[in-house]
């Protein structure tokens, strides 16, 4: 039984530390079919994305679903600190030979006590080692303890950082592209644009961040269950909005060059390609065609009437279709298993961007044209804060 234990422990402990090692310092995707953090992500996700797809409201999902990337990762850690309790517990188990102040017996229950006190360093002594090996498994045991303790003060800080960067060009995203940002907004706001430079400069721009979604989602998966501040928005939203953009460059917009366009696409196909292997991602014919032949006349009209014209002829539709099924079916598949909403090509109706709403507008509209001696509901409701 004492070589079972000993076996068990060993063989968890080498696991969980390699794990740890691999999600935390290892900056580069592990291909090893079983980790411990894979098995425990996909067995809380799908629990949580059922719940969150039975909720209609965008917004209330989109919240609820904004708790699992932070949670997760404290789960994880404890997951972790578990995993490493369990196994000195049976190491302590096999090694024997500890003494209880009480004098009661010491059993495996009192056992996994023991380690968990001496793992969080907090030393009651209510629980003596009393051979050399028991001794030096504690010792070794409070380092990890302490080192684990390290970790999670490294790793957390590092997490947040990259998140932190990644939504900086998704925010600004939203007065280029709309909210949630098309394709066809990005370029008929810019596009027409006198300096072809600024467009460029826009497509260099997410060229770069593509490739610092691509390094930080690799080095650090949990970041793909973290949410963006706004319901309309999501870091594979601007992925999928930029590979559209680039991919009507490249089919042929008259007037506009598209040598950074081809640059941008090959980073951005690249990010979603990897990433979508590492978000558990898989292919269905089944999946809705996002621009049917209908979109497509719309797109034209819509960008016509910014200036913009699309090339004719069936050269033009056969290198959009070529191009889109270079990456539709990773980002849709990437979404589906996410639960993320990707954008459409085109916007469906009239809406303000993000940074023209605000809650207090209706009011302060109402005020204002009512003159200086309006006191309506709304008005009153403003003031009551000041």
């Amino acid at each position: 039984m004492h070589i079972v234990s000993l076996i068990a422990a060993i063989v968890v402990i080498y696991m969980v530390l390699l794990d740890a090692f691999e999600t935390v310092v290892l900056p580069r995707r592990v291909q090893r079919h079983f980790r411990p953090s894979i098995w425990f992500y996909r067995r809380t996700w799908k629990p949580w994305r059922a719940v969150a797809s039975r909720i209609k409201s965008q917004t209330r999902r989109e919240a609820l679903l904004g708790y699992f990337g932070p949670l997760s990762l404290i789960l994880l850690l404890g997951f972790w600190a578990a995993g490493l309790i369990f196994s000195f517990a049976l190491l302590q188990y096999a090694a024997g030979e500890h003494v209880q102040i009480s004098g009661e017996p010491i059993t495996f229950g009192r056992l996994i006590y023991h380690s968990g006190e001496t793992f969080f360093t907090l030393g009651y002594g209510d629980i003596t080692p009393a051979s050399a090996t028991a001794r030096l498994l504690s010792v070794l045991e409070a380092g990890m303890g302490f080192a684990f303790l390290g970790v999670v003060i490294g790793y957390l800080p590092t997490i947040y950082s990259s998140f932190s960067r990644r939504e900086i060009e998704i925010s600004l995203l939203d007065a280029r592209a709309g909210s949630p940002p098309t394709a066809a907004e990005l370029l008929a706001r810019f596009g027409k644009n006198p300096k072809q430079a600024v467009l460029d400069q826009i497509f260099r721009d997410w060229e770069r961040w593509a490739a610092q979604v691509l390094e930080s989602h690799i080095s650090y998966p949990s970041l793909g269950f973290f949410r963006s501040q706004h319901s309309n928005q999501s870091w594979l939203g601007a992925l999928t909005t930029i590979l559209d953009a680039s991919a009507l460059v490249i089919a042929g917009i008259e007037g506009v060059l598209k040598d950074q366009a081809k640059l941008t696409f090959a980073m951005a196909r690249h990010a979603v390609v990897d990433l979508a292997q590492g978000a558990n991602a898989w292919y269905d014919p089944a999946d809705p065609d996002r621009l049917s032949r209908e979109d497509i006349s719309n797109l034209r009209q819509v960008l016509a009437e910014r200036g913009l014209k699309l090339h004719d002829g069936e050269e033009f539709d056969a290198k959009l279709t070529q191009l889109r099924t270079m990456y539709e079916p990773y980002v849709q598949g990437i979404a589906r298993n996410l639960l993320i909403t990707l954008p459409p090509w085109i916007r469906s109706e009239k809406k303000r961007d993000n940074w023209e709403a605000g809650p207090w507008d209706r009011a302060i509209q109402a005020r204002s044209l009512a003159g200086p001696g309006y006191r309506g509901r709304g008005t009153q409701r403003i003031e009551d804060h000041f």
